[in-house]
């Protein structure tokens, strides 16, 4: 029951904030883009609440608590470095398409081709349905740990929670609601970390903790700093360098910002997104200095919390669990309908959109002993593949539509299975030869392909 009234009342404070401050979308171009005027301190907010996944949330705790300052480090900073690496790129894509919605319909009136569409539309779908999926996977599992309602049933409640208020007023209900669950987030922040190092051994518990439960990771760059760069950062980092590039999520805000906030508008994001996953990695700290042994390593934050303070504070911990995670997938939802604009649909479509979205990810959620962090670094190397076509083609180098959907199409199906074997193998070189795969080989191809000078592409 207290589970039930726990989400009930998150799905009512959402619609409400939604009905309120926004009106029903009557047009695709507000649906989609907020007529483009969005502004400087709600843009930055949903940028950063957008980008609190589900990693961000459990995954920088658990990196903490168990490989120390190297694993908090190699999941923070490149998270941080990839919002500000997207900013020129969101700023070109603005001036060479104004009117423009989405990153596949830019490619498409680029080079003029149905196949350059075809994967591109693919590769943000794909990641779109997997991103949701993740985030119902984690939101899910955590809330069945502490209501003991059933794991499939929660996977469908959050879904159509996000759902309720996004087919509203698309963008705009995501922006407003990303804001929202930002001011709860960092609120929840501000809560627990001062409280867990007021305690009697809270900043001493932290100081040793730093080199993580086993007390082996003490350096960047000694064996075993290294062990977790090869293994864990340098994958995790190409593939977040690349993130925003093959995301729809953030070429629609780079689309819906005023065009005059958009580089600051990301900048804000990224350090306003800091704010979080560092006091997860805190939180993670704590409990490995202070000698705790995590029954789920995956979860320790939400372990330490349980244990270390009242019960009633478990109410804002989930407060800021499902705001992370539905921060993502209500904008996944809005980026997925937003792909329909391509084809010039209407509302009725692009909301069907979102409709199909949620049955593939709540299918994806309840696959058997699929693990979090696996499925993060699988759907971090795929928006990985259209990343340097993307940058090439704003950078204004001329290429070829085949050298474009042979470059993806290369990246899709060599990279991306060589990556997931090394992930399922436990190999980190294998993982990092299909990552580095994932990112080069379209770009490779599309420079193999592209006109000599002086040649105009067809």
């Amino acid at each position: 029951m207290y589970g039930i009234i726990v989400l009930a009342a998150y799905a009512v404070l959402m619609v409400l904030v939604t009905i309120l401050l926004s009106r029903r979308s009557q047009n695709t171009e507000s649906f989609h883009v907020a007529d483009r005027k969005l502004g400087l301190i709600q843009s930055a907010m949903s940028i950063a609440a957008t980008w609190i996944w589900a990693p961000a949330l459990f995954t920088s705790a658990e990196k903490a608590y168990v490989n120390g300052t190297p694993g908090l480090f190699w999941f923070l900073v490149p998270n941080i470095l990839c919002l500000l690496l997207f900013i020129p790129f969101g700023r070109k894509i603005r001036e060479q398409m104004p009117q423009g919605i989405t990153l596949s319909g830019y490619m498409a009136d680029k080079y003029h081709s149905r196949s350059v569409h075809g994967v591109y539309l693919f590769e943000l779908s794909a990641l779109a349905v997997l991103s949701t999926g993740v985030q119902l996977l984690a939101g899910a599992k955590i809330l069945a740990a502490v209501t003991g309602l059933p794991f499939w049933v929660l996977t469908v409640v959050l879904a159509i929670i996000a759902y309720s208020y996004s087919q509203y007023s698309g963008i705009k209900a995501s922006v407003l609601t990303d804001a929202l669950q930002m001011v709860l987030m960092l609120g929840c922040c501000l809560l627990f970390v001062p409280w867990a190092l007021s305690g009697d051994t809270g900043v001493s518990d932290l100081v040793h903790g730093l080199a993580g439960a086993s007390g082996e990771y003490t350096r960047l760059f000694d064996r075993k700093g290294l062990e977790v760069f090869f293994a864990f950062g340098l994958p995790t980092a190409i593939g977040l360098f690349a993130a925003p590039f093959g995301d729809q999520c953030f070429w629609q805000r780079a689309f819906s910002i005023r065009k005059d906030k958009v580089g600051a508008a990301f900048k804000l994001g990224a350090a306003l997104f800091a704010i979080v996953p560092l006091s997860m990695g805190v939180l993670g700290f704590i409990a490995a200095g202070s000698g705790y042994v995590a029954q789920d390593t995956g979860l320790v934050n939400f372990e330490l919390v349980t244990n270390l303070f009242p019960a009633w504070t478990m109410l804002p911990f989930l407060f800021m669990v499902i705001s992370g995670l539905l921060s993502t997938a209500d904008s996944n939802l809005c980026a997925v309908a937003s792909l329909t604009s391509d084809f010039g649909a209407g509302m009725k479509t692009a909301k069907g959109s979102m409709l199909a979205l949620l049955v593939l990810a709540v299918g994806i959620a309840n696959i058997p002993d699929l693990a979090v962090t696996d499925l993060f670094l699988i759907y971090g190397t795929l928006r990985a593949t259209t990343m340097l076509p993307t940058v090439l083609t704003l950078k204004g180098k001329h290429l070829t539509a085949a050298g474009v959907t042979g470059g993806v199409l290369a990246s899709l199906f060599v990279g991306m299975p060589v990556f997931v074997a090394g992930t399922f193998a436990g190999n980190s070189a294998l993982k990092t030869v299909g990552c580095l795969s994932a990112v080069l080989l379209s770009g490779i191809v599309c420079m193999v392909t592209a006109p000599r000078k002086g040649v105009q592409q067809a």
